[in-house]
């Protein structure tokens, strides 16, 4: 508010500068079309990060603050999303918000780190804006507060790349949403089929009972595999889940068009249910940890341990980024691994990351690492005849 103060003086400073009004025709054009860019591009400051990412991460990382970490989406025509996007994010940035946002024509799709103490102004925020007044906002489970260390809001073409065309079905007529009880009910019948419509990293550290878990890096991937996969199932009852239930909403219309009659969806995801079943003392079917999408990249639902350190193989389901920025694959490591190879997926990258920066900048672009042959999350996939660099 201030600043927004201190722009309307300036501009009416301006506006009465003896030098401004005593000039006439094209000079006085001219001058006042560089005055308004000026005021543009500062404004246009105000609407990015200018911090570097390292320091911000560093401030993140040793702050006190106590922070509540949610996340939100929901479906609605925005007309102009480079507008609303800037708005959205001078309100929030008053507010100290951090968070990655997606807003698209089609909507809305956010994770957000709000201080504890500003989250009520933050739904007040949020509610005023009339088609997102009342949507649910997902409580993060396990939070420490540090899942983001700045604000980014992006404009895209859709708010979950799904590779569908909408126009070609009715994208409003979706599955139906259960509750946590609905669910187990559900999943207690011999003939309901559980799909995980996650990425493979995401379900190799937790999963529900008996989920089929289809072996893709992508949404996009999932969509035309599990519709193959179900072929001869259509009559049966469904339930797919992912993290928030955004990514259900979409796959859910897209299997009712396809012909599928008994397409359901977990409401408000694997986070939304593993909160109800807290609540309301009932019997958890998610087993380990729920992967995110912030400096957390999981979230504990259950003491089971169900993947591997892509590195020893012993148990562990932490999820890291190989700290050789030239690879900076994710992969799983247990503390051993990290302490042994300085928190890299190879010794090939340790002994990288350990080189003088200018080193690396001239040795960078001859080299490949686990990151340039590996998609994400495929550290582990040593075959023999593509093998991980060790």
């Amino acid at each position: 508010m201030a600043a927004r103060t201190k722009m309307s003086a300036n501009l009416r400073h301006i506006g009465q500068s003896p030098y401004l009004c005593s000039r006439t025709g094209a000079a006085s054009l001219r001058f006042a079309y560089l005055v308004i860019t000026y005021f543009f591009f500062a404004m246009r400051k105000r609407l990015h990060n200018i911090v570097n990412n390292d320091e911000l991460k560093r401030q993140m990382e040793t702050s006190n603050e106590v922070r509540t970490t949610l996340s939100f989406y929901q479906y609605h025509h925005i007309d102009d999303p480079a507008a609303f996007r800037d708005q959205l994010f001078l309100d929030w940035s008053e507010l100290g918000v951090f968070g990655r946002i997606y807003i698209a024509r089609e909507g809305i799709n956010g994770q957000v780190s709000v201080p504890t103490e500003k989250l009520l102004t933050f739904r007040e925020v949020m509610y005023s804006v009339p088609f997102l007044e009342g949507i649910r906002l997902n409580i993060a489970i396990d939070d420490d507060g540090k899942s983001f260390y700045k604000l980014k809001i992006k404009v895209r073409e859709k708010i979950v790349a799904d590779g569908l065309n909408d126009a070609g079905f009715d994208v409003t007529r979706r599955g139906w949403h259960l509750s946590a009880p609905e669910v187990n009910d559900l999943m207690n019948q011999a003939e309901t089929i559980v799909v995980d419509m996650r990425n493979h990293y995401e379900s190799e550290v937790g999963y529900f009972k008996n989920a089929i878990r289809p072996d893709v890096e992508t949404f996009r991937e999932a969509l035309p595999l599990v519709e193959e996969l179900l072929a001869a199932d259509k009559d049966k009852p469904i339930i797919m889940y992912c993290t928030g239930g955004i990514r259900c909403e979409k796959a859910s219309a897209y299997y009712l068009h396809k012909g599928f009659d008994k397409v359901h969806m977990i409401d408000g995801g694997i986070i939304e249910y593993a909160r109800q079943c807290e609540e309301q003392g009932l019997e958890n079917y998610f087993l380990g940890k729920n992967f995110v999408f912030d400096e957390r990249l999981g979230e504990r639902i259950s003491a089971d341990i169900l993947a591997q350190c892509h590195q020893c193989g012993k148990p562990c389901d932490n999820h890291t980024n190989c700290v050789n920025d030239a690879c900076h694959i994710l992969f799983i490591q247990c503390d051993e691994c990290a302490a042994q190879y300085q928190h890299c997926c190879s010794t090939a990258c340790a002994d990288f990351a350990a080189l003088p920066e200018e080193e690396r900048a001239r040795l960078r672009p001859t080299l490949t690492f686990n990151g340039t042959k590996f998609g994400k999350g495929r550290y582990k996939a040593n075959r023999k005849s593509d093998p991980k660099i060790v």
